[in-house]
């Protein structure tokens, strides 16, 4: 009986219309209602951190392929480092100073992407890199947040998940807490819009089968989860779901961080228990950690329980034999 023919073709094998410019187009196309509700809320400051943000990564990847020997114009172009870029720019304060914004996006491309060989290649979410080590470094500067409102220049102050944290640690009950300023109908004031527009362009990417459900989703049920229980438990101690779910970066996190092709884990199983993992431990960082929010740290920790989550997720090859 004769062989069957195939037809052999060069990898790698993409499905159709999946190529790197396009997704990361949809990544940033899917951040504008973010990045709007973000200028209303707190001023056009977010515009220059975008710009300052885009140049600097686009000339540490510059730098860092010429140093590399690699091809620029087509690195340069497949948009991945204006994805980091600007996943940085709306995660840091708005009045953070210009010069501290490039400094994070250098550390974001240079050490969290290319020391480790470059696109594809990167155990860790560049752009949480770029941030956890701004926030380790400069504290202060990293929690002076202005109150959403007119006078977007004039007023500062802490986060709603920072008032909550240091109220409880001080004793008060959580009706005197939530009376800050900071604090909104149901989350933090104005994180719960941001949350909201983060929402809508999440649901765009799923839509647009960018991203998977499994990870947005055990993230988002990690977080509610032990809130809803501990609030129930103690309603005087911990801060419900709802409030976990409207403030800080949970969303942003879920549809735009922790979904990280290369960074994440790669089964629909793994999926799940990595975004779950996140959820958690960002859970676990607000309620009793030293950091008021936490997402960041939460997704590096998990970036590295990934291989062994792939190990233990990704299914057996067909034919194979062993244990």
């Amino acid at each position: 009986m004769p062989a069957t023919q195939f037809q052999a073709v060069a990898p790698p094998h993409l499905i159709a219309g999946f190529t790197v410019p396009r997704v990361m187009f949809q990544v940033l196309l899917a951040l504008v209602p973010f990045a709007v509700v973000h200028v209303w809320l707190f001023g056009t400051a977010l515009l220059l951190q975008l710009g300052v943000a885009a140049v600097t990564a686009l000339g540490c990847e510059a730098l860092a392929l010429r140093l590399r020997g690699r091809p620029l114009p087509q690195f340069l172009r497949d948009g991945s480092v204006l994805v980091t870029a600007a996943l940085l720019a709306v995660s840091v304060p708005p009045l953070l100073p210009w010069w501290l914004t490039a400094f994070g996006t250098a550390v974001a491309v240079l050490l969290g992407k290319h020391v480790y060989g470059g696109l594809g290649q990167n155990p860790f979410n560049p752009a949480m890199v770029g941030y956890a080590v701004l926030l380790v470094s400069f504290p202060v500067e990293m929690t002076r947040w202005p109150m959403p409102g007119p006078e977007w220049d004039a007023l500062t102050g802490a986060t709603a998940l920072d008032a909550l944290r240091t109220g409880l640690a001080q004793s008060y009950t959580m009706q005197e807490i939530t009376a800050d300023p900071a604090f909104g109908r149901v989350g933090a004031a104005g994180g719960e819009w941001l949350n909201l527009a983060a929402l809508l362009g999440g649901t765009y990417l799923l839509l647009r089968r960018v991203i998977r459900w499994q990870i947005p989703l055990a993230m988002l049920s990690g977080l509610a989860l032990p809130a809803a229980v501990m609030h129930a438990t103690d309603p005087g101690a911990y801060a419900g779901a709802l409030f976990h779910l409207a403030s800080g970066a949970t969303m942003l996190g879920a549809f735009f961080i922790a979904t990280d092709p290369v960074s994440a884990a790669t089964s629909d199983r793994g999926r799940l228990y990595f975004g779950a993992g996140i959820g958690v431990l960002t859970w676990i960082i607000r309620s009793w950690g030293g950091y008021p929010d936490g997402v960041a740290f939460a997704v590096l920790l998990m970036n590295l329980a990934v291989p062994l989550l792939d190990r233990h997720t990704v299914p057996r090859i067909h034919g194979h034999r062993g244990r």
